[in-house]
């Protein structure tokens, strides 16, 4: 079972160590503290985990940073709070050239799926991805295993706060076009916010940000935390962008 501490001080992750805490997070980081506690599936997405268990277990990294840099003067300045996202490559299999939160499947080492293994391959999938450091990353809570039906994948969210940033990057241009990092402020601009229409007929919430298109399962869980959150502005749904067959 996953390990969850909330009188001990925020701990550094080792290989084969993952801790949920939230013990000193930011006061901003409550409302999604909140959110995740008591969100339900059904509120997250239609798209569940298959009843018969199928579907490849795999957990993404929701980093939350706090934007802020000290600049010449001593004095600290920054665009606020922001979320972590890369670039698949355009290569990939699976969602190639989408933006998303840092992730992959489950390996063996990362231990029990219905445990602290969702926790493990975040992290670690995250470093592989990105090359960040993640003893500086602090767990504080998951959200409910989602689905994606057009890989079969059982996605597990994982939230991190960004308590010691250190350097990111594409690590593996086969696997990562790119790493970019976008301000929360960007994410609830109404001005940023689309509904993309795929030939198929689904629409979804999209987010026109850093010069990408952030869309699909992404953009759904972005969303739901920027509603759940009470962070969420109206925004004109009816902005809409087209897909093509290839999305």
């Amino acid at each position: 079972m996953t390990r969850v501490s909330d009188t001990q001080g925020p701990m550094r992750h080792a290989a084969g160590d993952a801790t949920l805490s939230k013990e000193g997070l930011p006061g901003w980081l409550d409302p999604v503290v909140r959110a995740a506690e008591t969100v339900r599936p059904t509120q997250l997405s239609r798209f569940l985990p298959p009843e018969d268990g199928a579907g490849r277990q795999s957990a993404v990294l929701i980093l939350f940073g706090d934007g802020t840099r000290e600049g010449g003067d001593g004095r600290e300045s920054g665009r606020g709070p922001e979320l972590l996202l890369m670039e698949r490559a355009g290569s990939l299999r699976s969602h190639p050239g989408q933006p998303a939160f840092p992730g992959g499947a489950l390996d063996p080492e990362d231990g029990d799926p219905r445990g602290d293994g969702p926790l493990r391959a975040a992290l670690r999938e995250a470093e592989e991805e990105t090359g960040l450091d993640p003893s500086g990353v602090q767990l504080f809570g998951v959200l409910p295993k989602l689905y994606i039906p057009v890989s079969g994948f059982v996605v597990t969210p994982v939230l991190a706060w960004w308590r010691e940033p250190s350097p990111v990057g594409v690590v593996d241009p086969a696997e990562t076009a790119r790493v970019f990092k976008v301000p929360v402020s960007d994410l609830t601009d109404p001005a940023n916010r689309v509904t993309t229409v795929h030939p198929s007929g689904h629409r979804g919430p999209a987010f026109l940000v850093e010069s990408a298109l952030v869309w699909g399962f992404t953009a759904g869980i972005i969303d739901r935390l920027l509603h759940f959150a009470g962070w969420e502005r109206p925004w004109d749904r009816e902005k809409q962008v087209p897909l093509d067959w290839r999305a």
